[in-house]
């Protein structure tokens, strides 16, 4: 599922609107950096839709950028110096920020980001939405943030395995 056609997604739809999908139809959810497209006050929304459209044991694996790690690079005055390169070329913290400029300015205004995360407001952010267990972890050195986010209980070691078989080692 995605928002943009032109990435010839299996169903072309909102996060926050997900009504193409019927209830508790999807085992997993993997939102990778798109989260932070939406406004700050549609991510409840998003993340109520995940839950609606998971099944009863299913799990969300989210990862986004990791604010409090690119902020350190701006408190250094280097918004402007690339902080890695991706393939898609050399990412700033101006872009982590903002939305990749280069897609921005070809047009893709999907790109943009109006919101941001910290390890800590992902977290209660999902836990507000309702998911029932959740695990996070932040990756300072890769400026990103993972969480995996359970529809059900599960206990913490329940949730770290899970989180293991979704979430990358550094």
């Amino acid at each position: 599922m995605d928002i943009d056609a032109r990435v010839n997604p299996d169903v072309v739809g909102s996060m926050t609107d997900m009504s193409l999908l019927a209830s508790d139809s999807v085992h997993g959810i993997f939102s990778a950096h798109n989260i932070e497209h939406l406004y700050p006050h549609e991510v409840f929304h998003a993340f109520r839709e995940f839950l609606r459209v998971l099944d009863p044991c299913g799990f969300a694996v989210i990862t986004c950028p990791d604010l409090k790690s690119i902020c350190a690079l701006i408190a250094q005055d280097r918004l402007l110096e690339p902080a890695y390169v991706s393939p898609a070329g050399p990412i700033a913290p101006i872009d982590v920020l903002y939305g990749l400029r280069s897609s921005l300015s070809a047009g893709n205004l999907y790109m943009a980001h109006h919101c941001g995360f910290t390890e800590k407001v992902l977290f209660e952010s999902l836990l507000e939405a309702g998911f029932a267990s959740v695990i996070s972890l932040s990756r300072p050195a890769n400026f990103d943030l993972w969480a995996v986010a359970s529809k059900v209980i599960r206990t913490e070691d329940e949730m770290k395995v899970l989180a293991m078989g979704h979430i990358p080692t550094p």
